[in-house]
């Protein structure tokens, strides 16, 4: 009998992207709104992205089988 095809989670599949070493990264929450309650400070440290912790990613990359 064939394998049977494990499907993507697709929710997960446009928050999480793959870097070249095969990583996770994701962009950071709280960014959106409410800005001028958040110090510099808080608001510098959530540009760009972030890297996903290697427990979350073991169980991140068997809901995204094909990223």
């Amino acid at each position: 009998m064939a394998k049977k095809k494990i499907k993507t989670n697709k929710s997960a599949a446009k928050r999480f992207k793959l870097t070249g070493t095969g990583k996770l990264k994701f962009h950071k929450a709280g960014k959106s709104h409410l800005l001028y309650k958040k110090s510099a400070k808080r608001k510098r440290r959530l540009r760009g992205t972030g890297i996903v912790s290697s427990s979350d990613a073991r169980r991140l990359k068997r809901a995204l089988p094909n990223l």
